[in-house]
C-alpha cells in the first residue's frame, strides 16, 4: 500500500472502533397503534409513578459501534481511509 501524499510504502493500517450513544425511539407503527392514547392514559391515571419513572430511569439508549480502518504513512504522518 502506497502512500497518497508521498508515494511511500511506509504505511501502518489500524482499526478504530468509534462508540456513539443513541437513544432509541419507538418507530411510526407504534405511535399509530399504541402510542398516541397511551402517552395521554398514563399522564392521566398514572401522573405520580410516570414521574417517578421519568426522574430516575431517564431515556432508554444503547451503544453503537462502528470500526473504521485507517492508514498512517509513517514518512510523512499522513492519515487516511481504507474502504
Amino acid at each position: 500500500m502506497t502512500c497518497p501524499k508521498c508515494n511511500s510504502e511506509n504505511v501502518n493500517i489500524q482499526v478504530i472502533n468509534e462508540q456513539k450513544l443513541v437513544t432509541k425511539h419507538h418507530g411510526i407503527l407504534w405511535w399509530i397503534c399504541i402510542g398516541w392514547w397511551w402517552i395521554f392514559v398514563k399522564w392521566i391515571f398514572l401522573t405520580v409513578p410516570a414521574l417517578i419513572f421519568a426522574i430516575f430511569v431517564g431515556k432508554r439508549k444503547k451503544i453503537k459501534n462502528v470500526t473504521k480502518k485507517k492508514a498512517v504513512c509513517q514518512n510523512c504522518g499522513n492519515v487516511f481511509n481504507l474502504n
